[in-house]
């Protein structure tokens, strides 16, 4: 039975635990590499639109909350969509990008999802997935990590940052702090967040990486006429709308964790068609499901899977006015960077995974308590090895000697 509250919190501050029960005097593993915690062809015209196009999409058409659905689709509308989609230098490259003839595997992609309130307000990582996809190209794993996993932040003196131990999704507000004031550079916020995953999982690098705005994706939602998805638990309650979709009231309580009051959004157990805020909402939610932020990457991950299987049917893909509208929508809410490569690149490259052939991953953990207050997440040591196989390229034998680690929900 899920937890309900009647009251909630945005879940923004770095500094309030929300996920599971602490565990006195636990300390989070050291996930770095061995030995070290430092970071070290364009297809024929053809008439009409080629079979191949109608099964597969660009990166980041259903990004999930930051995700890896992938679709190839005409020359026209992939043209469109790729000038809808912003890009940026996520990872500090400047100008001196390698440059390749193609895109070769193994690969890692990083995607990062962020729900800004408005541009002055520096970014968090609100959700953290990577996509790696091994050397054929034609499957993915698809993992999260807590938002509030405790990690070590590296010095950052782009933004006169010094480092620090935190939770990380506090990096990318470090990171995209800006010197002397002014907006916030969510790139570098990016490129700081990327550092501190590299050190913690001893993942080198990332081949290409997203950030998806979660406000985007009510438009992608509504563009396909809304998603239907399972609700795995006997009851979700929204901490942030109403059942009519508004945003709750607040109470004035000093920044307490739970300011808001008044009737709330419902979930119940079971199939459902939700509009894109319904979607939107019942993603975002921690307090209110079972194993907080654990059960809402597990949510996260399900509509990743109702996305792609959507956007992958024959009432999309063959409904090009439609289809134009999903593309485009989904451009509006995606930053991008292939670090050298455009996002048609790795559509091409990519064109040969389908929605069933990403496997979505679970990686156990829980809080963590110093000076017997909560101070973040740690995961289990199964993850660990986990990450060296992302590292070794031994992924698939990994999986099959630990199947518990896959997520099997619908």
């Amino acid at each position: 039975m899920a937890r309900r509250s009647g009251s909630g919190s945005s879940g923004r501050s770095t500094g309030r635990g929300a996920t599971g029960k602490a565990t006195p005097g636990a300390a989070p593993p050291d996930f770095g590499a061995p030995g070290s915690g430092a970071v070290s062809g364009k297809s024929r015209k053809r008439s009409g639109i080629p079979r191949w196009a109608r099964w597969c999409t660009v990166l980041g058409a259903i990004l999930m909350v930051a995700s890896g659905g992938l679709l190839v689709t005409s020359e026209a509308l992939l043209a469109r969509y790729e000038g809808a989609v912003v890009q940026e230098d996520l990872f500090g490259d400047g100008t001196k990008v390698e440059a390749k003839s193609d895109i070769k595997g193994p690969l890692n992609i990083l995607l990062v999802g962020i729900d800004p309130r408005n541009e002055t307000t520096l970014p968090l990582a609100d959700s953290v997935m990577i996509m790696h996809i091994p050397e054929g190209l034609d499957r993915g794993y698809l993992f999260s990590l807590p938002r509030d996993t405790l990690v070590d932040i590296p010095p950052f003196p782009k933004a006169g940052y010094n480092g620090g131990r935190e939770k990380l999704n506090a990096a990318m507000s470090h990171g995209a702090r800006v010197q002397g004031g002014g907006k916030p550079d969510r790139a570098k916020g990016f490129e700081l967040l990327s550092l501190t995953i590299s050190q913690y999982t001893g993942i080198k690098r990332f081949d290409a990486g997203a950030i998806v705005n979660f406000a985007g994706f009510k438009k992608i939602v509504d563009a396909i006429g809304g998603v239907t998805m399972y609700v795995d638990e006997a009851e979700v309650l929204s901490e942030h709308l109403q059942p009519n979709g508004k945003a709750r009231p607040k109470r004035d309580c000093n920044n307490c964790a739970h300011p808001y009051y008044g009737p709330q959004a419902r979930y119940t157990k079971g199939t459902h068609k939700f509009q894109g805020w319904q979607a939107l909402d019942y993603v975002r939610q921690r307090y209110t499901v079972d194993g907080g932020d654990y059960g809402r990457q597990r949510h996260q991950q399900q509509f990743v899977k109702a996305m792609a299987q959507q956007v992958l049917s024959k009432n999309v893909m063959t409904d090009l006015p439609k289809l134009d509208k999903v593309l485009r929508a989904a451009g509006e809410s995606l930053v991008f960077s292939g670090r050298g490569h455009s996002v048609a690149d790795f559509g091409f490259a990519l064109k040969g995974m389908r929605q069933d052939s990403i496997t979505m991953i679970k990686l156990p953990g829980g809080g963590v308590n110093e000076n017997g207050k909560y101070a973040g997440e740690a995961l289990q040591p199964v993850a660990k090895d986990f990450f060296a196989s992302v590292r070794n390229e031994t992924m698939d034998a990994f999986i099959a000697s630990h199947p518990e680690l896959v997520n099997t929900g619908k």
